[in-house]
């Protein structure tokens, strides 16, 4: 019979400790410092890494370009693998959507030149030469 994690072993735990179990970031001063540059909020309102984080509360997280709206469904002091940390939050229905949409606009429209990778060749640098000696 498989065990069953106890997510609520901790009545309250720290926002940066949470968001690392949770692995919306990898390290805990990464977490930190996005708390730190304003790019977590709860309810709506801006904390620091020492808040003390509750079941049931709302975070607004900004992860690279996609914002994840999020409602705390427990509280984990250790890392554990991701379909462990996924149960520790429940997404809002909004945000899914908005995230999915962004996720396909992105797909349709690549931002230019994102397909580069590595160094020019020996045909591309002197396409840049010549383009750059024009002017």
């Amino acid at each position: 019979m498989a065990e069953t994690a106890d997510f609520s072993a901790a009545a309250r735990m720290r926002i940066d400790k949470w968001l690392w179990a949770a692995r919306f970031y990898k390290t805990r001063s990464l977490a930190a410092q996005a708390i730190a540059a304003g790019h977590v909020r709860l309810e709506g309102l801006a904390v620091k890494a020492a808040r003390e984080l509750q079941v049931g509360a709302s975070l607004e997280i900004a992860v690279g370009d996609a914002l994840w709206t999020v409602v705390v469904r427990g509280l984990n002091a250790q890392r554990r693998p991701a379909v462990e940390a996924q149960q520790l939050y429940e997404e809002t229905a909004d945000s899914r959507a908005r995230r999915l949409a962004q996720q396909e606009a992105k797909r349709l429209a690549p931002v230019p030149g994102s397909e580069l990778r590595g160094r020019p060749t020996k045909k591309a640098r002197r396409l840049i030469r010549g383009f750059n000696d024009n002017f």
